[in-house]
């Protein structure tokens, strides 16, 4: 059964490269009209014919073979899944590992992915998160010029591999979290409106180009569209949890809010299939309501990217303060409030803004604000994409991961992050001869008012999105990490997140402070105490601190450093030690801490 939107009578499917009129579309409801074409079978190619222009691509196609432009392909959901038994690792022990599928190996497609699944589950995080996978024009892309949003990626593969991915993941006891765009179409390849305009807003503009349809005529339509998606990767590809990207560009007037309506569709839906899903969104506005329930006038979602706890870390260890870093002091008080309240914007004035943001976190619990010291976006939307560790020294970064990896927040790393990779993450793009110069100059454009780039000699040195060798750039390269230095750091990761899961699986409660510079996570149950001392800058002498137990952790340890110096040590007065930055954890039992 072949279905589209369209507001035109004059719709026919077109079967391969026939020429041949096809059958015609009959109308049901609202515009929705649909053709049946018995006998047809998987791998069949197709398109629409509107007002004798075209084909055009299904909009809700599942595969695009030859790239957005080309004809749809009929895809068999049928799959040999192997994982019914699996279960996702219960939150309190989250890691999140995000991945571009291009750039994470150099086969740069899901077969490749799939090799390094092993790798993961021995670093010890609990899920990898994809970047956008919706189809694309050109042959590299981040994934927010999705336009074929039913259809995985062309140039990583077919949809049986991604299903492929998805179950070797589940086999190596990796949950999938898929990014996914339903703010805005890519500027290339979006045929949805030569079949109906409802699918966009009339009044709504991103940074990306026109909003989409939330609450406008035809509005339910286009709502089902977008849910039915993430119901299609949930049910057809067994996806654990969705990433949306940049919420705050969905405007919605609605009663009930589409992300509300996203949210509890897709919980209602894994319940009934007997799995779990989480539901995350990507909002700059410090927004309780997107994580409070709908009992509390709330949207309901699981988690939330809270992004402040990486400004203060790149402001303390990069001094950056142009853009949004003009609101961030970087100050160890400031790094352990952010820490301590979820997000450090609670209603407070921003320069940037000229005005309030965030709300308060109140009761939320902290596991469900998503933090990191490095994403996609904060490497990539430099204008270099240089990621943190080519800009500090290792032991400053070893210190700014401990806090990372061991905050009463769940942390998210990004690929390579782990064992401090040297490439770098470009913004890559590969659009047409006319889009291609206008995307370059824009990037360029983009970075005239810092201060680094205020000359246009400069600016020409940033690279091209459009040239391939800027793609090639970002890909990882696995085998650095058998050098000693980044040996070193991915065995220093390994020891944290295997730190954190015990700390998970002990459900224990943690408090943050700050006292002197010195940033502390102290973490207790009934029966022990794990208390976790920061300092993120140059090395001191701190006192006055709860130096419960002993030192069984330090960054300075064996094999954690190529250039060790002597270990942070207590005084006899007590008083914490650090030659440089760095961390120190204490652990101590119960009749410890009573004597």
């Amino acid at each position: 059964m072949f279905q589209i939107w369209s507001q035109t009578s004059d719709i026919e499917l077109v079967l391969g490269d026939s020429d041949e009129p096809g059958p015609k579309l009959e109308e049901r409801f609202d515009g929705l009209r649909q053709a049946f074409v018995p006998g047809l079978r998987a791998g069949a190619r197709y398109g629409y014919r509107i007002n004798g222009q075209g084909p055009f691509p299904d909009p809700a196609s599942r595969y695009q073979p030859d790239g957005v432009h080309g004809l749809s392909e009929v895809i068999d959901p049928e799959f040999l899944w192997t994982d019914r038994d699996f279960t996702p690792r219960p939150w309190s022990r989250a890691v999140i590992y995000e991945l571009h599928c291009g750039t994470f190996t150099r086969g740069g497609t899901f077969r490749a992915a799939m090799a390094r699944l092993p790798e993961l589950a021995e670093l010890g995080v609990s899920a990898i998160e994809l970047m956008p996978l919706s189809d694309c024009p050109g042959r590299r892309n981040w994934g927010y010029d999705g336009v074929a949003i039913y259809a995985p990626n062309h140039n990583y593969g077919r949809p049986e591999d991604l299903r492929a991915l998805v179950d070797r993941a589940h086999g190596a006891g990796l949950a999938v979290y898929l990014d996914v765009v339903y703010n805005h179409f890519g500027p290339d390849g979006a045929y949805q409106r030569l079949f109906h305009s409802g699918f966009y807003a009339q009044r709504v503009q991103t940074p990306w180009g026109d909003g989409l349809n939330f609450d406008e005529v035809h509005s339910e339509t286009a709502r089902a569209f977008f849910i039915q998606n993430a119901l299609h990767w949930l049910e057809e590809y067994h996806v654990d949890g969705f990433r949306l990207d940049a919420t705050h560009a969905i405007q919605d007037t609605s009663p009930i809010h589409f992300l509300a309506e996203l949210s509890a569709t897709l919980h209602r839906r894994a319940a009934e299939l007997g799995r779990q899903v989480l539901v995350i969104a990507e909002d700059e506005r410090n927004l309780n309501t997107l994580i409070e329930s709908p009992e509390h006038g709330g949207f309901g979602l699981d988690a939330v990217w809270a992004d402040d706890f990486h400004h203060e870390v790149r402001s303390a260890l990069a001094g950056d303060r142009h853009g949004y870093y003009a609101d961030y002091s970087g100050s160890p008080a400031d790094v352990a409030r952010t820490l301590s309240r979820g997000w450090f914007y609670e209603g407070q004035p921003s320069i940037r803004h000229k005005a309030p943001r965030g709300t308060p976190t109140g009761a939320l619990r902290r596991d469900r604000f998503i933090i990191c010291i490095q994403n996609h976006d904060q490497i990539g939307n430099r204008a270099r994409g240089e990621r943190l560790n080519h800009q500090i020294a290792p032991e400053c970064f070893r210190a700014a991961s401990a806090l990372l990896l061991l905050a009463p927040e769940t942390p998210l790393l990004f690929m390579g992050q782990e064992w401090a990779a040297t490439a770098p993450f470009q913004f890559f793009t590969d659009h047409n001869d006319q889009l291609g110069p206008l995307v370059s100059e824009g990037r360029r454009r983009e970075f005239a008012h810092f201060p680094e780039f205020s000359d246009e000699a400069t600016r020409a040195t940033i690279p091209d999105p459009q040239a391939e060798a800027t793609f090639v750039r970002s890909k990882l390269d696995w085998d650095e990490r058998a050098q000693p230095g980044h040996q070193a750091m991915l065995l220093w990761y390994q020891r944290l997140i295997a730190l954190r899961n015990q700390i998970g699986d002990r459900s224990m409660t943690c408090t943050v402070c700050e006292r002197e510079g010195l940033i502390s996570l102290v973490w207790r149950d009934e029966g022990q105490t794990i208390s976790v001392h920061v300092a993120l800058q140059s090395g001191g002498v701190w006192g006055g601190l709860p130096l419960e137990g002993r030192i069984a952790l330090t960054s300075e340890d064996r094999g954690f450093a190529v250039d060790p110096v002597s270990r942070p040590r207590i005084t006899e007065d007590t008083r914490l030690v650090f030659v440089r930055a760095g961390c120190a954890v204490f652990t101590a039992e119960a009749e410890d801490v009573a004597e």
